[in-house]
């Protein structure tokens, strides 16, 4: 059996579970491969493919053109980059694994305290040579928006709490009855966005999401406003992003997903001295990678023995 472990951008997966026990020739790939040729050259032969998270589309097209594939195994419980129903049909089991919801949480803060203390700058200075040259933002009594609560935003919203936060939040289906259970306002979407001093993104991409945070979202909000966005970089609109931050519309954004990734290296965001960025490392940790890794194996080992676990249904 041949498997190839996708974009495994650390070279760590092979140290984060016992992939000796499955008797295979394992291959790895550190770096994306965005060439759909490239891609299938590379992965001819694979019977097992394990897939990190959304960073690698496999539609129907690219499905297609791997005859040798029979499993396909996806980190975390969903998967919006994998055509699971057309998997099916090309006879390709899709197994996901376990994922830890907290360390995004734990991110989305490290994002809004940078941001709110214009850490980047200070950090930079102190390397330089220099010493205090910014003022920062406390937190305290200031209001924190949630765009969406689930299980993301409601962990997000306990930390705002405790900094002394007022939290509000806005989905399609919030009610709020549901956010009271948080201890958190619901409220209209314009007022979200004309409300909150930080605004953090957690829902799932969607068609009902794709865009939903635009120019006209970017013009209710305060100009000392901070965006955040850990969820995924198309909810927001990347080219009324880019105008909001250059026209000062809103103080600044801290951004951990993009629209394509990896972020080119030429891409004008980078240029911005508003704009915090990490490289969508959200739920990198060693306790997630020992999930999806020890899952996969898992995975993998019980397709060997006929008997597929946590398969996932189009």
């Amino acid at each position: 059996m041949k498997i190839a472990i996708l974009d495994d951008y650390q070279n760590v997966a092979l140290s984060f579970a016992d992939w000796d026990s499955l008797g295979a020739e394992i291959e790895v790939f550190t770096e994306h491969i965005d060439d759909r040729e490239e891609l299938v050259r590379r992965l001819a032969g694979a019977e097992v493919v394990v897939a990190m998270r959304e960073r690698t589309r496999f539609d129907e097209a690219l499905l297609s053109r791997l005859p040798e594939l029979k499993l396909l195994v996806s980190t975390g419980h969903r998967n919006a980059a994998i055509d699971v129903a057309a998997a099916n049909r090309l006879g390709v089991v899709v197994s996901s694994t376990g994922y830890i919801a907290h360390p995004t949480a734990e991110h989305t803060w490290a994002l809004i305290l940078a941001a709110s203390r214009n850490l980047p700058a200070e950090f930079q200075s102190v390397r330089d040579g220099g010493w205090q040259r910014t003022v920062g933002t406390g937190l305290h009594g200031k209001t924190l928006g949630l765009l969406g609560l689930g299980r993301l935003g409601a962990r997000v919203a306990k930390i705002g709490q405790a900094f002394g936060m007022e939290t509000i939040a806005w989905s399609q289906n919030l009610t709020q009855e549901r956010a009271a259970e948080h201890g958190v306002t619901a409220v209209s979407k314009d007022d979200l966005f004309r409300q909150s001093d930080v605004l953090s993104v957690h829902l799932v991409l969607s068609e009902r999401s794709r865009g939903l945070v635009g120019a006209a979202e970017f013009a209710l909000m305060k100009p000392t406003a901070l965006l955040v966005n850990t969820s995924r970089g198309p909810i927001v609109d990347e080219a009324a992003l880019l105008d909001a931050l250059r026209g000062r519309t809103i103080r600044a954004a801290a951004i951990d997903v993009y629209d394509k990734e990896p972020l080119a290296a030429d891409h004008p965001i980078r240029e911005l001295d508003n704009a915090v960025l990490t490289p969508h490392i959200g739920y990198v940790t060693r306790e997630v990678y020992e999930v999806f890794y020890g899952d996969a194996v898992e995975d993998i080992a019980a397709y060997q023995a006929g008997r597929p676990i946590r398969v996932m249904e189009p």
